[in-house]
């Protein structure tokens, strides 16, 4: 079902408040990664709040939908996703990459309520994601497998290897996110290792591709119904975004991949970010 013009506004609203959130608590730290944070805000907001079944209160739910954040260096949104939806509190986020804190500098799912896997090293993130989908298969449980990946992760060989897996036991539970934002940590996908027609590669691989802009929450919330209703392979959903997304100086910048934000960044962000509070 489309998103009524409240309910896109309402998801909006969110992704407005995040994006001012991360910018803080990331300033505040002195650490983080705002580039990619910013650009997968909108998938994880139409996820969490609008398809995925997820229960705070009994994160482990066997019946709950999977959402995995296979490009983990993104997780300061992750984090701030999961904190609205009430996995823990809002004012934990003050705590992130600090000693002794749940909020570590990737996902730690042994510590994060909410948290489906550890991601840190790239690559490794759909080849779980594929065993969740089948062992909830092998379960007789009719949930849904959600790998939010980077673009930048394709590069990893293991990915296409799980990717072919996928295809031939026939995942259809299993649907792939790509932010697909173009930029990674050293410069461009194209500069660092091209990925040519990425739709077409994963079509070659047997999955069902779908693309849409990243950053529209309609055109997310109506690509995620069309791909839970691809039966017999996997899909994946080339989602168009921005690295740095809503900070003009951050948007398409590799720098800002992980680079600290100070006082006078700082204050630009927040004007910009603020701005639109309104909007």
């Amino acid at each position: 079902m489309s998103l009524s013009a409240f309910r896109q506004e309402e998801l909006k609203k969110l992704c407005r408040k995040f994006r001012i959130d991360v910018i803080e608590t990331l300033h505040a730290r002195q650490t983080g990664h705002p580039g990619g944070s910013l650009s997968v805000c909108e998938i994880l907001t139409v996820l969490y709040f609008e398809k995925a079944k997820v229960d705070p209160a009994n994160p482990q739910w066997p019946e709950r939908d999977r959402i995995v954040l296979t490009k983990g260096h993104a997780a300061p949104m992750l984090y701030r996703v999961l904190a609205e939806q009430g996995f823990f509190p809002v004012e934990e986020m003050g705590t992130l990459r600090q000693m002794d804190s749940r909020l570590q500098g990737h996902p730690c799912a042994l510590s994060t309520p909410g948290v489906e896997l550890s991601t840190g090293p790239l690559g490794l993130g759909l080849s779980a994601s594929l065993g969740m989908a089948l062992g909830l298969r092998l379960s007789k449980i009719e949930s849904t497998v959600y790998a939010v990946m980077g673009d930048g992760e394709l590069n990893e060989g293991p990915v296409w290897e799980a990717a072919m897996a996928a295809a031939k036991f026939k995942a259809d539970n299993l649907i792939a996110i790509v932010d697909y934002n173009r930029v990674q940590l050293d410069g461009t996908t194209d500069e660092i290792m091209p990925l040519g027609d990425l739709a077409a590669k994963f079509a070659a691989f047997g999955w069902e591709v779908l693309e849409c802009d990243g950053h529209d929450v309609a055109a997310l919330s109506d690509a995620i119904d069309q791909a839970k209703a691809v039966q017999g392979k996997p899909a994946v959903i080339l989602a168009h975004t921005v690295k740095g997304k809503g900070v003009s100086f951050m948007e398409g910048k590799n720098i800002w991949h992980g680079r600290p934000i100070n006082d006078q960044e700082y204050e630009l962000a927040m004007s910009e970010l603020r701005g639109g509070e309104h909007a």
